[in-house]
This record gives C-alpha cells, structure tokens and sequence, in this order.
C-alpha cells in the first residue's frame, strides 16, 4: 500500500520513507510512526511522517 492518504496511516504503523537526502537516490529507511506531519488529507508524494528513530520523510510503501 502506498503512503499518499493520510486517512491510511496511523501512529505505530510500520513504514518504509524517503528521507530528504535519500530523494535522488530513491534509498528507503524503515521504522514505525511516532508523529504524521503531513496535515492535508493527501499527498502525491506521500505523507510526511517521523519515525520512533527521529528520521523524518514521505512514506513511500506501508509494510505489511
């Protein structure tokens, strides 16, 4: 599933992200939500999110 409705995501959801200096790259970081940042309904990059670990970015796939 993919990241771009904020109605899908929930804190403790476990996420992969795209961090801001992993873009070019397309590197993705796991972990699970802490916070959504994001405060419109949707995104067409996905929603951004901070992690338990503190990283911050746009979810690009919901792990399942």
């Amino acid at each position: 599933m993919v990241g771009k409705k904020r109605l899908n995501i929930k804190q403790g959801l476990e996420v992969k992200i795209v961090l801001k200096q992993d873009q070019k790259s397309g590197k993705l970081t796991e972990g699970v939500v802490k916070d959504i940042l994001t405060k419109s309904p949707s995104h067409p990059h996905g929603i951004k999110v901070r992690l338990t670990s503190g990283d911050v970015g746009r979810i690009k796939e919901i792990c399942q």
